[in-house]
């Protein structure tokens, strides 16, 4: 499994079989800086320059995790968003959430290149 992988895989409807146990998350969160596990969801705090940085990330991010109908709880400040994924059908963290961490990240760098 590689970052291209889940960059170009797209999530699914899962059940509570599908939930990944911390031996099972792992791999996922070696490959995505930054994000943890706490809590039943991986997150990570994005930061930004100011608060229009912030909402166009939140914007581009909407628009992504909507194509894939898997939306995670976010907390919008001045400055910073932190993201929260799991999926709520399975109880836990599954592939989703790691398919749309990868996404998350690349609408950041894409974000920051400009």
């Amino acid at each position: 499994m590689t970052l291209n992988d889940l960059l170009g895989d797209h999530c699914q409807e899962l059940g509570p079989s599908h939930r990944l146990d911390a031996a099972a998350m792992a791999p996922y969160l070696a490959l995505l800086s930054g994000w943890t596990f706490d809590n039943g969801s991986i997150r990570k705090t994005y930061t930004f320059g100011n608060y229009y940085q912030t909402l166009a990330f939140v914007n581009a991010l909407a628009w992504v995790v909507h194509r894939e109908d898997h939306h995670p709880d976010l907390l919008v400040q001045y400055n910073r968003c932190s993201v929260a994924f799991n999926t709520h059908s399975a109880g836990g963290v599954t592939r989703n959430d790691f398919i749309c961490a990868a996404k998350a990240d690349a609408v950041h760098a894409q974000g920051a290149a400009r």
